[in-house]
């Protein structure tokens, strides 16, 4: 039967009895020694990664062509998102993969605190990225750009790029339109939405993985789950690298005609 949490947890004099043993106590006893235990863990997480590529990679497919096919809606209901609020998650995102590459390096030279710092840092700024996050979808429920919303409504802002305001009060009550402005915010959701999945699993994660770095868990010799989680949060962190640009950063100058 699988130990407990709490029985996982070696205290740092039996960590060392072991390891002056011979025995590493992280050792599973399917694995010969640590070096194959870690290839096998890293081939594992290389395995789960490539699976999140192609999952996202069928959902920017699908943005890619419908942004081809309907582009001048897509730049103007772009156009309605805050870039503020994306440039600033992008710093914070950036700040966070800093933080989490510090604290792989903390774990493998065995700096207990410094390991503990930079996990609790990445855990704030994924934290504010959420907030952030919060916040965007807040604004986009008053504004009544949620697709599923019976009153959805999107008006293109009159004197954004040429957009006139008898251009702008047309377009609003265009039904095909706003049928089309749906499908971006659809993506928008949709893509954004399951980001901060990722974020919030991540999160979820790196909470107990703080619990026991600092019961020292993890040091210089054995620092696996550290590195494989590092992998994934700058992959998440990557993913939205893509996203920002995409979704926010449309060219708002689209040719209405």
């Amino acid at each position: 039967m699988r130990q407990g949490l709490s029985e996982t947890i070696i205290s740092p004099d039996s960590r060392d009895e072991a390891l002056h043993s011979g025995h590493h106590p992280d050792l599973q006893h399917h694995f010969d020694d640590m070096e194959q235990q870690k290839e096998a863990s890293s081939l594992g997480m290389w395995v789960f990664l490539a699976q999140e590529i192609m999952f996202f990679g069928g959902l920017f497919l699908l943005y890619l062509i419908y942004r081809m096919n309907y582009y001048p809606v897509f730049a103007m209901a772009s156009s309605s998102i805050d870039v503020k609020w994306g440039a600033i998650n992008t710093v914070v995102l950036i700040g966070s993969s800093l933080t989490m590459a510090m604290a792989v390096h903390s774990a493998q030279l065995g700096h207990r605190k410094l390991l503990v710092l930079f996990l609790v840092g990445t855990i704030i700024l994924g934290g504010v990225f959420l907030g952030i996050k919060a916040k965007e979808y807040t604004d986009k429920y008053n504004e009544r750009h949620i697709p599923g919303m019976e009153n959805f409504h999107f008006e293109p802002e009159a004197g954004l790029n040429g957009v006139t305001p008898e251009v702008s009060e047309a377009l609003s009550r265009n039904e095909g339109f706003q049928r089309t402005a749906r499908i971006f915010f659809s993506l928008y959701f949709v893509m954004t939405g399951t980001h901060a999945l990722h974020m919030i699993v991540g999160i979820g994660i790196l909470i107990p993985m703080v619990v026991l770095a600092w019961k020292g868990r993890y040091d210089s010799s054995y620092y696996t789950p550290i590195e494989n989680f590092g992998l994934y949060w700058h992959f998440v962190d990557i993913v939205w690298i893509f996203l920002f640009p995409l979704l926010y950063l449309i060219n708002r100058t689209p040719h209405i005609g």
